[in-house]
């Protein structure tokens, strides 16, 4: 018997490098990125996993001309939210890896692509806000146009050989076959953009309000493949007093089309719970997040909530009839962002209860910045953390953790 309830065992990985690129003031290392999401296909070897990487590799400015001596750049520091993708040609993909004793190997990588064959890059929609609250250059300073591109955050493996990838970006839902091809993007009515697929707005146009870089970001699968759950990263950017909302949406989404069957409220543990994060500097409410779900039996999920360095594990059963419908609709008022969660009993709206299974405060192996999370067996999980493809020197660290008791029902 663990003391804490379970045992936690780092599996040994190697990193691979994609590219070494010189630069003025030392070499931009750049790495596979496997830790945006992590999935176990049903029917599968235990040992078999998915991994999924984000947009792909992208510093700061201020980053790249301190830490690299891009002096030639300069110019852009001043320009909000810009960033420097120094390989846009790296873009989202999935990883297959096997799980053999305590060492993960890479197998094959699985990059995603349009129906037209083109590899789908990490840069926005066309029309897109990140297009212009977040810009993105490439090494010599020219400005990046958006081209449909995706910023891939959560995964789930299905018995048919393809995938279902959440998208930050629209945000939105992309079918994958077994072949990496986007063969459907699902995203909120009243996002539009030239796409390939073509985009199909099918999702509530509330979905679009959600904060910049914060969209969906937490994706998870009924045991039959008839349900989705998507959680936002953050609470939405909606209404007017929304500054300290510590509550997000998770939606439950019909597979086959899309309507959203069940809308709940996730609420966020206060900022100073996390102790790591408190520790290295001031946390506020807008720092909580929401990193991954995983469906542990009908209606029941694991969902890792987060800041940087502290991550929290809570099993979240999904009972009753959710938040009012009326509150998928966008014009309705007080948005769930404007209630505090002392007013939500009396507006009608049920917040979700949590279960605390696993705090990396208490675990002090594990790494920050987790953010991908798998169940191999009814009692274990594999952990990952985002190593950002290695740009700030960060390598990929998986954990086996096995609990005393069942989490899968």
């Amino acid at each position: 018997m663990s003391v804490n309830g379970f045992t936690i065992k780092q599996l040994a990985w190697r990193d691979r490098v994609l590219d070494e690129i010189a630069m003025p003031r030392g070499v931009l290392r750049v790495t596979l990125g496997l830790g945006s999401g992590l999935t176990r296909r049903p029917g599968d070897q235990p040992g078999r996993l998915w991994a999924l990487g984000d947009r792909g590799p992208n510093l700061k400015i201020n980053q790249a001309v301190e830490d690299y001596g891009l002096d030639h750049l300069q110019g852009l520091a001043g320009v909000e939210g810009a960033k420097l993708m120094p390989r846009p040609d790296i873009g989202p993909t999935i990883t297959e890896l096997s799980l053999v004793g305590d060492e993960l190997q890479f197998v094959r990588a699985l990059p995603l692509r349009a129906p037209s064959g083109r590899t789908l890059s990490g840069l926005p929609l066309p029309g897109g806000g990140e297009a212009a609250m977040e810009p993105a250059y490439d090494l010599d300073g020219n400005l990046l146009a958006p081209d449909g591109g995706a910023d891939t955050e959560g995964v789930v493996a299905l018995a048919d050989g393809g995938f279902w990838v959440a998208d930050e970006y629209g945000p939105s839902l992309m079918r994958i076959d077994p072949q990496g091809v986007v063969t459907a993007r699902w995203v909120p009515e009243g996002v539009t953009g030239d796409c390939d697929p073509p985009l199909s707005a099918i999702l509530p146009a509330i979905g679009a309000r959600r904060r910049l870089n914060r969209g969906f970001e937490a994706l998870a699968i009924s045991a039959d493949e008839t349900w989705l759950y998507v959680a936002f990263q953050s609470p939405l950017d909606h209404g007017d007093d929304r500054a300290c909302s510590r509550h997000a949406r998770i939606w439950k989404i019909d597979a086959a089309s899309g309507a959203v069957a069940a809308q709940y409220v996730y609420p966020f543990d206060t900022p100073s719970s996390f102790a790591r994060d408190r520790a290295a500097g001031e946390v506020q409410p807008r720092d909580l997040k929401i990193s991954e779900a995983v469906c542990v039996g009908p209606d029941r999920l694991l969902v890792l909530e987060r800041i940087s360095q502290t991550s929290k594990l809570y099993l979240v059963d999904l009972e009753g009839p959710g938040a009012p419908p009326h509150h998928l609709d966008a014009e309705a008022r007080p948005t769930l962002e404007e209630l505090r969660p002392e007013d939500m009993a009396e507006a009608g709206v049920p917040l979700l209860t949590k279960v605390l299974l696993l705090s990396t405060d208490d675990t002090p192996e594990i790494a920050a910045d987790l953010e991908g999370v798998a169940l191999i067996s009814d009692r274990e999980l594999i952990l990952v953390n985002d190593n950002d493809f290695g740009i700030e020197g960060v390598e990929t660290r998986f954990y086996r953790v096995t609990f005393d008791e069942r989490v899968l029902r």
